[in-house]
């Protein structure tokens, strides 16, 4: 898994990051100063991108985290099956499958996604054109 290592403060809701070596989605940001000798804290909840766990961490502003790179791709969906879909990559033509998210609407063969990638994993981003 390729990784970039970056500093708390820099960060925003939406962005990823790993905790316990595991790709989350920050979902809110609380800055806090604890007083007159120490560093500002950042309390990070998240939610997990391939597992939907909540997580929190609390780390000082200054300090560094990894985050992970995440390669989003374009599929078109050959077959439905059930909770999953069959899909094709347009670019490396390889077929794989990947279960359908609880939010998406009506996904039938022939439409394309948008995928991402990350350590073998992948889930569905998004249905292109809508």
């Amino acid at each position: 898994m390729e990784k970039k290592i970056v500093e708390i403060r820099t960060l925003k809701p939406g962005k990823c990051i790993l905790i316990d070596d595991e790709a989350c989605k920050i979902t809110s940001m609380t800055h806090s100063k604890p007083g007159k000798h120490g560093g500002a804290k950042v309390k990070i909840d998240t939610v997990g991108m391939f597992d939907d766990k909540k997580r929190s961490i609390i780390k000082p502003a200054g300090q560094k985290i990894e985050t992970p790179v995440i390669d989003k791709k374009s599929a078109q969906v050959l077959a439905v099956i059930g909770s999953n879909l069959q899909v094709m990559d347009l670019v490396s033509y390889e077929t794989f499958d990947v279960p359908v998210p609880e939010d998406m609407g009506d996904i039938a063969e022939g439409m394309e996604i948008l995928y991402m990638e990350l350590d073998g994993k992948k889930r569905i981003l998004q249905v292109k054109g809508e």
